[in-house]
């Protein structure tokens, strides 16, 4: 063999290593660009609204009026603090909300798989509690389950649940028969079909509902911060529309913006990885 087809072999090797590592690396930027075209967006967007209404300087402050509160000034450093304190509790809030209601929706959507009873006999009340608006349960779910965290994390996990429950139960049931009756030919009962097939099935279905989720659980977390704990950023921008501290509060909003971009993407990064090993003939958002 000539030195030259050993050279054309070794390119012929490298070059896929090359291209694998280059998508990793594309993959793993990919969720850092999409945030910054989004809040890019936002920015522009932003821009556009208050020069549209015209609206009074004092009460709706520009990006560059956020940005001088947060970075400029004696009291930057202040601002920054009082602020990162607030997010805090609210991520945590909406953190333990997000999950809870996540796991409900998948424990709840496999019983419904699996029992058509127990969901035409739980369905009905499901889709009555989602007929109420949260803001009227809210001071009831206050009053059963306090305005401790436990109450904040029904609140904002109740917001989560219900749009899983359907993207879940629908991904579930979208398992490939063959594969769930290979499974019982071997003796494999029906928790066995859940495991084997229908959740690696449901990987597409669970992770949307992880990135619909994102924002809800934030929504959620401030809902109850405002009308029930009186703690986080929720409360915070409350406060600060009754004491017109509107830089606080237009910082607020663009920092959840931020945060709410980045637990999106974040999310959309695991989805890739997530669909490479268990469906690979699926694509992300899909």
């Amino acid at each position: 063999m000539s030195a030259t087809t050993v050279d054309a072999n070794a390119n012929a090797t490298v070059k896929p290593d090359s291209a694998d590592l280059l998508r990793r690396a594309a993959g793993l930027l990919r969720p850092l660009v999409n945030v910054a075209v989004t809040m890019a967006a936002v920015v522009v967007l932003w821009i556009i609204f208050l020069q549209i209404f015209d609206l009074d300087p004092m009460v709706a402050k520009s990006p560059a009026d956020v940005w001088r509160y947060l970075f400029e000034g004696a009291q930057a450093g202040a601002h920054r603090s009082l602020l990162a304190s607030g997010l805090g509790r609210t991520l945590a809030d909406a953190g333990l909300g997000f999950a809870a209601g996540l796991a409900a929706a998948v424990a709840v959507s496999l019983v419904f798989v699996l029992s058509r009873s127990v969901e035409q006999a739980v369905l009905p009340l499901a889709v009555v509690v989602r007929s109420v608006p949260l803001v009227a349960m809210t001071p009831l779910i206050t009053l059963v389950f306090g305005r401790s965290l436990l109450g904040t994390t029904v609140i904002s996990g109740l917001i989560v649940f219900f749009p899983a429950l359907v993207t879940m139960s629908f991904g579930l049931r979208s398992a490939s028969r063959q594969a769930a009756e290979l499974c019982r030919a071997y003796g494999g009962g029906d928790w066995v079909v859940a495991r084997k097939v229908m959740l690696p099935s449901a990987v597409p279905a669970f992770f949307a509902s992880a990135r619909v989720g994102v924002p809800g659980a934030l929504i959620g977390a401030m809902l109850a911060e405002w009308l029930s704990t009186g703690q986080g950023l929720g409360y915070a921008m409350l406060r600060d529309s009754s004491t017109f501290d509107y830089d606080h509060l237009w910082a607020s909003v663009a920092v959840l913006t931020l945060a709410s971009a980045l637990c999106y993407n974040l999310i959309a990064a695991l989805e890739t990885v997530a669909l490479a090993r268990f469906a690979p003939n699926s694509r992300p958002g899909t």
